[in-house]
C-alpha cells in the first residue's frame, strides 16, 4: 500500500506570522564595514552591493560617519520603548498574584484582567489597560490563562460513587434491549 499526500486545508488564522527579531550585532557590524569602506574610498554604490543595503542607507551612514567617525556607526542600544515595570517591580506583582485574588480583597479567587490591572496600579503605581494586563502576564511572567474547573461548591463525590455503583446498572437498558 503507497501513501498517497493528501492536501490539508490550513485556514489563515490557524497560520500565524512571526515576525524575525532584528540581530542588532550583525546591523552594527555591517555599519563597520561600511566604515572601513568609506575609509578606503569606496563609491557609496559599491559599499551598498557590498554590504547588501540601499544606497541612502549607505549615504545616511556616510553622513553620520562624518558628524562623528565610527562612534556615530555604533549601535544607539535598546529598540522600541522602554517597559513601564522593571524587573523587580515584576517580581513584586507576582508575589501578590500568587497570594490569590480572595488575600487581595476581592470576593471570589477568580483572576480577572481589570483585578489583575487594579493590584499592578496598586503595588507599582503604574495603569495599565485591561488587555495589555494579558501581554505582561503571557510574556513578562510567563502565566498562561487557566479555565477554572466547572464543579459544584456542593459536590458530593461519595454520592456520586454510591449512584454510579447501585442506580446506574439498573437504569442502563439490559444487554440487546430494543430501543424501539
Amino acid at each position: 500500500m503507497t501513501n498517497i499526500p493528501v492536501k490539508q486545508y490550513v485556514s489563515r488564522s490557524m497560520v500565524r506570522r512571526v515576525r524575525p527579531r532584528r540581530d542588532f550585532a550583525a546591523m552594527e557590524e555591517r555599519r563597520m564595514h561600511a566604515a572601513d569602506l568609506f575609509e578606503r574610498g569606496v563609491i557609496p554604490a559599491e559599499i551598498a552591493r557590498q554590504v547588501g543595503v540601499s544606497h541612502q542607507i549607505v549615504s545616511d551612514w556616510r553622513a553620520a560617519w562624518r558628524r562623528a567617525g565610527r562612534d556615530g556607526l555604533r549601535a544607539a542600544g535598546r529598540a522600541g520603548r522602554l517597559p513601564k515595570l522593571s524587573r523587580e517591580q515584576l517580581a513584586q506583582v507576582e508575589v501578590e498574584l500568587a497570594k490569590g485574588a480572595e488575600a487581595n480583597g476581592y470576593a471570589t479567587d477568580l483572576w480577572t484582567l481589570k483585578r489583575v490591572a487594579e493590584v499592578i496600579e496598586r503595588v507599582t503605581g503604574v495603569t495599565y489597560h485591561p488587555a495589555r494586563v494579558r501581554y505582561i502576564l503571557r510574556h513578562g511572567l510567563n502565566w498562561s490563562w487557566q479555565r477554572p474547573a466547572r464543579r459544584a461548591t456542593e459536590r458530593n463525590d461519595e454520592a456520586i460513587q454510591q449512584w454510579v455503583k447501585q442506580r446506574w446498572p439498573r437504569l442502563k437498558k439490559g444487554h440487546g434491549a430494543r430501543t424501539r
